[in-house]
């Protein structure tokens, strides 16, 4: 090869050889956070404070009613694609896969090809002894899954639980996946919560359960809390990001090396004057962490 035929083709050959660029996740507002605003006010928002989707309410109270999924989700949708934004998952309450609500939330979002959906939630019931009837309520629960990943398969969208703290059936995260390892992992997996994970794991056993989260891991949500002692008994706090318990940096490392490129939706519970101001401060720090962990 001559000297100059090198030259102008040697950049070319060595770009080709570099490893493509990690798919990142796209980083999301939960809607909750701003519920006053319309479709496209919630859309300027979000695109003006940087984020690249939003993870759509659409259950009782939310963005979007159940009852009028149907005709408002198309909508909805439609205003926040303009403002160049994505919708890669909705925040449901569905959890009866039998339930009118539910074929038509499915279908519609399986039609406007949203990937992920939130389910709603079930509880573990005491006796007044004290005992939980684990194999029970997970059997209940275990047979509405099968029912809502078929459900999945046909109109094409895949559910999540959500590892919500308390008494919630998911907490534990390895009772989840008694239920669903044996469903098809296209239809469903988890919708995993690192700060409620840490809330119910402590320092480390966090960990475990995102290894186990990641045998199907679909969908993140993004919090922070401490504990604090209010009226004699220890609670959770939610803080704004990077100022509470949740290790963010070794959790998002751990997303990167697994190479997640699903949604992380942001979360802003703790008490503010200023809803809108907290979730572009906590999306800054969100974006620094992401920055550094995918760098």
């Amino acid at each position: 090869m001559q000297r100059r035929t090198f030259l102008a083709t040697a950049p070319a050959a060595l770009l080709a050889q570099q490893p493509a660029a990690a798919v990142r996740p796209t980083l999301c507002l939960f809607s909750k956070h701003a519920a006053k605003l319309n479709y496209v006010d919630l859309a300027k928002y979000c695109k003006q404070v940087g984020f690249g989707g939003v993870d759509l309410t659409v259950r009782p109270g939310g963005h979007v009613l159940p009852e009028r999924v149907t005709d408002d989700l198309p909508v909805a949708l439609a205003a926040i694609e303009a403002a160049g934004l994505k919708v890669p998952m909705i925040t449901t309450g569905l959890t009866n896969p039998k339930a009118p609500e539910t074929t038509a939330t499915l279908r519609k979002a399986g039609e406007l090809k949203i990937p992920f959906y939130k389910l709603g939630y079930w509880r573990y019931a005491t006796a007044k002894d004290g005992t939980v009837d684990l194999d029970r309520k997970l059997a209940e629960v275990q047979n509405a899954l099968s029912g809502f990943a078929a459900l999945s398969r046909l109109y094409n969208i895949c559910g999540g639980m959500h590892n919500h703290s308390g008494s919630y059936v998911g907490a534990p995260v390895w009772d989840t996946w008694q239920m669903i390892q044996y469903l098809d992992a296209n239809y469903m997996g988890y919708y995993f919560d690192p700060a409620h994970a840490t809330a119910e794991g402590g320092a480390w056993t966090w960990s475990a359960s995102l290894e186990l989260a990641l045998r199907r891991l679909k969908m993140v949500a993004v919090k922070d809390f401490y504990w604090e002692k209010r009226e004699g008994k220890w609670r959770m706090r939610w803080c704004p990001l990077g100022q509470g318990m949740v290790d963010w940096p070794a959790m998002l490392k751990r997303l990167a090396l697994a190479k997640f490129s699903g949604p992380l939706t942001l979360h802003v519970e703790y008490e503010t004057p200023d809803e809108l101001k907290a979730n572009a401060e906590d999306f800054a720090t969100l974006k620094r962490l992401v920055d550094a962990a995918w760098a």
